[in-house]
Formats: C-alpha cells, sequence, structure tokens
C-alpha cells in the first residue's frame, strides 16, 4: 500500500463537507460508511443491488450517485453509483477514502489508517474469443486510457512500467493521446471473489464509449487499426480481454490510498464475434449475487 501520510489541515476549499456531515459528491456520511462496498455505473442497479440487502438502513441520492447501506447475510455493507467514466472515479475514491481516513472535525487525516474493501460490477465489451457474451472477466490488471492516477504523485509506484513501456511500443501508442497506466487488482480481493467459474483477463478502462474505444459513427478515427493491434498484444502469457471505463482510475488510486479495489465485469457484448446479448441483466443479477456472497463470507 502506498498511501499518503501527510497529517496536515486539509483546506475547506480542497475537500469540501456538505451541512449535513456528508462527503460533498455522494452525500455519505462518516457514520454510514462500512468496510465492504460495491460500487456500480447504474444508479439504477444499486437498488437492484440492495434489493439482496437483508436490511437497508439508510439511501441517498445525488446527481449520478446513489448510494444505500444495509446488512447481507448480517454483515455491514453498502452499494454506490458511480456514474460513467474514470473522471468520476477520482471523485467516488477520494470521497469514499475521506470518509474513512479524515477526521471531519478536524479536517486532518486520522491517525489509523482504515482500509476499505471495493469491488466493482460492472458490464463490458470483450475482445477475445474466449470471453463470449455471459463471461464474468476480473480486470486482475486495468489499462487506464484516462490518464486519472497520472496527475498523482506515485502513480509511478503503483504501475506496471514494464507492461506500459512493452504495450505502448506493440500498439504503436500516438502520442497525442494520454499516457496509459497499468495497476494491478488487490490480489486478496480477487482471491475472495474470483473462483473457476470467472476468467482473468487485461482490462482496457477508456476514456470515452465511441472514438475511444474504436467506435467509429459519423467521426473518423485517428487509430482507426488500434484495436486490431490491441488484440494481438500479449504480455507474460496473457491477452487484453475487455473494454470498460473505470477499472484503472478505482483500482490505482485504491493502492495509492491504501484500499483494497477489484473490478468484474459481464461480457455483454463481443466486439470480435460482433455478438450482443440484450438481456444482460439476468447475468448481472446473477453476477451481484455471487459477489455479495463471496464478499462477505
Amino acid at each position: 500500500m502506498h498511501y499518503n501520510m501527510n497529517t496536515n489541515r486539509i483546506p475547506d476549499s480542497e475537500f469540501i463537507i456538505n451541512d449535513d456531515g456528508s462527503a460533498f459528491h455522494i452525500h455519505v456520511k462518516p457514520e454510514q460508511l462500512t468496510d465492504n462496498i460495491i460500487v456500480c455505473g447504474d444508479p439504477g442497479r444499486v437498488t437492484m443491488i440492495a434489493s439482496y440487502f437483508d436490511t437497508r438502513d439508510w439511501e441517498t441520492s445525488s446527481r449520478e450517485f446513489h448510494g444505500i447501506g444495509g446488512t447481507y447475510h448480517g454483515k455491514p455493507i453498502m452499494a454506490l453509483s458511480h456514474g460513467i467514466g474514470p473522471d468520476n472515479i477520482d471523485i467516488v475514491m477520494t470521497e469514499l477514502d475521506g470518509l474513512a481516513n479524515i477526521d471531519f472535525e478536524t479536517r486532518t487525516p486520522r491517525a489509523e489508517h482504515r482500509t476499505l474493501n471495493i469491488v466493482r460490477i460492472g458490464t463490458s465489451g470483450g475482445l477475445q474469443p474466449y470471453v463470449p457474451v455471459g463471461t464474468p472477466v476480473i480486470a486482475s490488471k486495468a489499462i487506464g486510457f484516462d490518464g486519472v492516477i497520472n496527475y498523482y504523485a506515485d502513480r509511478n509506484k503503483v504501475a506496471d512500467l514494464d507492461f506500459e513501456r512493452e504495450f505502448c511500443k506493440f500498439v504503436k501508442w500516438n502520442e497525442l493521446f494520454a499516457k496509459p497506466y497499468v495497476v494491478d487488482a488487490d490480489p486478496w480481493l480477487v482471491e475472495k471473489i474470483g473462483r473457476d467459474d470467472m476468467v482473468r483477463g487485461y482490462t482496457i478502462s477508456a476514456v470515452g464509449f465511441y472514438g475511444p474505444q474504436g467506435r467509429r459513427v459519423r467521426l473518423d478515427l485517428a487509430e482507426p487499426e488500434l484495436n486490431s493491434r490491441i488484440e494481438k498484444f500479449e504480455y507474460n502469457g496473457g491477452h487484453i480481454t475487455n473494454y470498460e471505463m473505470e477499472s484503472s482510475a478505482l483500482q490505482g488510486m485504491a493502492l495509492m490510498l491504501g484500499h483494497r479495489a477489484m473490478t468484474v465485469c459481464s461480457i455483454i457484448a463481443n466486439r470480435v464475434a460482433t455478438d450482443v446479448n440484450p438481456n444482460y441483466k439476468t447475468a448481472v443479477e446473477d453476477l451481484v449475487r455471487t459477489v455479495l456472497d463471496r464478499l462477505t463470507e
């Protein structure tokens, strides 16, 4: 873990606390925070996740950030939506960590660090034939095309620099794009959640859905052959398995802040086979129940 040990008072302008004592964007209060957290993009999916809770003790909603806390199999748990994109992950991870590790009264970091277990459940597009529609894929390594953690001082301490070099060289990375970064999922959490029913893969987190993932609608692409190069890239016997938009910032910021984080996505489309599952919600619900069971074991 590479979290910052700064003990200075954090100015009001740098970390905003609402009048009700909640974190600025996600509107969760310190006393509502649980150690085990499931995050997802869709605010509506939070309601579905919480439908399996034994109890629902609180609920909050602000913009794309919808949170519900309660218990599952008698253990405290919460679900929180982060919306679409890595920029939102910067908000959610900073504020979750603040709830855990900042004293809201003194606005100073707590002396004892609190570690959160954060599992993102998402949907994704597959890039390899061995990850057909319906497959749950764990982002054992997340490759950030977004640049979010490049703005933080410790990015090289948590990134796989050799992977980054090999990847950029192989795919002929365009220097106009943000520099990619590669970060691992937490191994303890992957072991706890992942079983033989989940594929371990390398997941790209794109900065957008259309052009940044190689989709051509009405605008031509700057690098139309990028996806074909990505599909062929190999590192230590592994291939890039899927595209989504949040794993890299989640896992990278968790590593820097001293938390455990991972992403598991249900493949709802395969970009290579041009196959799609219009009834993907059932597969996501099954994945939610599996994660809830394993996270609270």
